[in-house]
């Protein structure tokens, strides 16, 4: 197996390339300013905003498999237009592409969805990420696209940074109690989509966890998981500020669950303290 990890060098990335090279696959993986500390990786700088730099990190790399794990925001550049070159470059090498996609692609005015809901975005991140969604299906109908949520791991991501820096009181801000999503491990979802990228299994999945938690109550798990003072995380409502984007979406992984191997962990268990 030779798969080629697109931005490598992120939270995701990491765990993705770290599963890969245990796994004993020749793997290799891109940048933007800084490569990856991993041994045994091949790093390729990549600037999604260039024309055709991706066609010739593919042609260097040659990979059978393609994971589109880079995060741009709500930089259309990057997220949007960076993800249609990659899907252009790897169906026209004919490459299995598996593509990272997000539950901002939805409003919150279902709360509950599966795999079938069709993207209605209200923030520009959300509408860069369904517009890649949709080329790629277009550009690439054999290729997988994994929506997913809140990523959590052992201490690394956005979310545990910034519950330990509300609980030293060096952040500013609240938790909402309001605001609920379904927080997966990044260590069940890199290995859901190592899975996909062996599979001949094309489509939408869902690769989300199976407790829908506010970030309140997540930051909570975070503390007592860390040893923190949990009544030091500020509380408030999402409905109350001007904040946009939705206030609840939960991710239904129950069919994709049945179709891939990976547990998919909720945070309940994950996060637990023993």
């Amino acid at each position: 197996m030779k798969v080629l990890i697109i931005g490598g060098s992120g939270f995701l990335g990491t765990e993705l390339v770290r599963q890969a090279t245990a796994a004993g696959w020749e793997t290799a993986a891109t940048y933007c300013s800084r490569p990856g500390s991993i041994a045994g990786v091949s790093w390729y700088q990549l600037d999604l905003r260039v024309s055709g730099h991706v066609d010739e990190v593919l042609a260097a790399v040659a990979p059978s498999a393609v994971i589109n794990a880079t995060s741009g925001g709500s930089d259309w550049a990057v997220t949007a237009d960076g993800s249609i070159r990659v899907a252009m470059a790897a169906a026209k090498r004919g490459c299995r592409l598996v593509h990272v996609s997000s539950d901002a692609v939805f409003s919150g005015s279902r709360i509950h969805y599966d795999e079938t809901c069709l993207p209605d975005p209200v923030t520009p991140y959300g509408a860069a990420k369904a517009t890649a969604e949709t080329a790629v299906r277009l550009l690439a109908p054999a290729a997988a696209v994994a929506r997913t949520s809140l990523i959590i791991g052992r201490g690394g991501s956005v979310h545990e940074r910034m519950v330990h820096a509300m609980a030293a009181d060096t952040h500013d801000g609240v938790l909402f109690t309001d605001d609920t999503r379904c927080p997966v491990h990044v260590e069940d979802l890199a290995s859901a989509l190592r899975e996909l990228a062996v599979s001949d299994q094309g489509g939408m999945f869902h690769l989300a966890g199976a407790d829908a938690l506010s970030r309140h109550e997540l930051g909570v798990l975070i503390a007592r998981r860390d040893g923190l003072d949990a009544t030091r995380l500020p509380a408030g409502r999402r409905a109350d500020t001007l904040i946009p984007g939705a206030i609840g979406v939960r991710l239904d992984s129950s069919v994709t669950q049945g179709r891939i191997r990976t547990r998919l962990r909720g945070a309940r268990e994950f996060l637990g303290v023993r």
